[in-house]
């Protein structure tokens, strides 16, 4: 079987959502890819052939970059309160709203977020569940 590849419906493509699927080297290329991909991605049964071609090729670059840029490899030796800290920080919460939403009273937040207290696997269980994470991170 031989693929045929219709050039200049892949070339309006790039014209049409103004992108050049390349390596991505920016956050603002990320999210153009993200929105692109979005996109295409809901038009579900009616994406053309030439369309999932980009929407697979995007989805490729856009994994790429998130393995590169959000890589969990280096938060493997972080301590689980650290790597809480950041996630506190980078979702732009406050401790007690964390808190409140796993069912924690704020002192016993506090503790574990200054590292104080251990976290347990029921409480790693709803640190994963709120940050959509692994539970394994918080232990």
């Amino acid at each position: 079987m031989t693929l045929t590849i219709n050039s200049t419906e892949h070339i309006e493509l790039i014209h049409h959502y103004q992108i050049v699927p390349k390596i991505i080297n920016t956050d603002s290329e990320y999210q153009r890819f993200l929105v692109v991909s979005e996109t295409l991605l809901s038009k579900r049964t009616s994406r053309t052939i030439a369309e999932t071609e980009m929407l697979m090729l995007l989805v490729k670059l856009i994994e790429d970059y998130e393995e590169e840029t959000y890589s969990f490899s280096e938060w493997m030796n972080v301590e689980p309160h650290k790597f809480l800290q950041h996630l506190i920080e980078a979702k732009e919460v406050k401790q007690s709203d964390v808190a409140q939403a796993i069912g924690l009273d704020r002192g016993r937040m506090s503790a574990i977020v200054n590292g104080k207290r251990a976290i347990s696997k029921d409480v790693a269980k709803k640190l994963g569940e709120y940050f959509n994470t692994s539970p394994a991170a918080f232990i």
